[in-house]
């Protein structure tokens, strides 16, 4: 028989009436927008399934956008994020998709930053609140958010798990999970490793100065 914890239950503290079309939603934005760190520009969402059909209604346009700026599900700003979003000339669109998806309740963000870079980044909504981003700039992943995690991109070289590891090690960070994916043998490739600890600074600091590291983001655990 499975065990039923409180925030499974009654659902997370959130503003709006879904778990799933808000709660969710927001924090797929919210790690999108970790994981993206540069400023964004310009944004669309592609609704699918269920995200499709009953976005505005649910209020997922305005969950995915203030995620994406930063608010938290429970954060009172988010319910203003159009108007925060056209104050920070934030381009945004939403665009109902008909294509089959993995999930009911998915959505793929297409950003660019003001570095000039193009991201892309699909999650999906599981209900109660939480959420898993699937891909990262075409690279299947899998990132729920539950711990504080490092997303690392990287050549994909022999010994850099190893060199990632070392390094956490030596500055007392426990590895909860630690999972490589790549686009291709000897291409690129993205590290999700989640830890028990708060990841600092100058832990990014050293991973990013590893020969073949491209770029680390840090992502403190969303789900408090």
């Amino acid at each position: 028989m499975k065990d039923y914890n409180i925030f499974d239950i009654i659902g997370p503290i959130m503003i709006g009436p879904s778990s799933s079309h808000t709660a969710g939603a927001c924090r797929i934005g919210y790690a999108a927008q970790k994981i993206i760190k540069s400023p964004i520009t310009e944004v669309t969402f592609i609704l699918y399934g269920s995200f499709s059909k009953t976005y505005k209604g649910h209020g997922t346009d305005v969950a995915l956008l203030g995620g994406l700026l930063g608010f938290k599900p429970d954060d009172e700003r988010l319910v203003e994020a159009f108007k925060i979003a056209d104050n920070r000339s934030l381009k945004y669109e939403f665009i109902s998709s008909d294509e089959d998806s993995e999930h009911p309740n998915t959505v793929l963000i297409r950003a660019k930053t003001n570095m000039l870079e193009t991201w892309e980044i699909s999650g999906i909504s599981i209900g109660g609140g939480k959420m898993i981003i699937r891909s990262i700039n075409g690279i299947d992943v899998q990132f729920t958010g539950e711990f504080n995690t490092l997303v690392t991109h990287h050549k994909d070289s022999s010994g850099m798990l190893a060199r990632i590891s070392t390094t956490l090690s030596e500055n007392r960070i426990n590895i909860a999970f630690m999972k490589l994916y790549r686009e291709e043998k000897g291409k690129k490739a993205i590290g999700i490793i989640e830890a028990d600890e708060k990841i600092p600074k100058n832990v990014v600091d050293e991973l990013t100065r590893i020969d073949g590291m491209i770029s680390v983001n840090v992502i403190q655990k969303i789900y408090e």
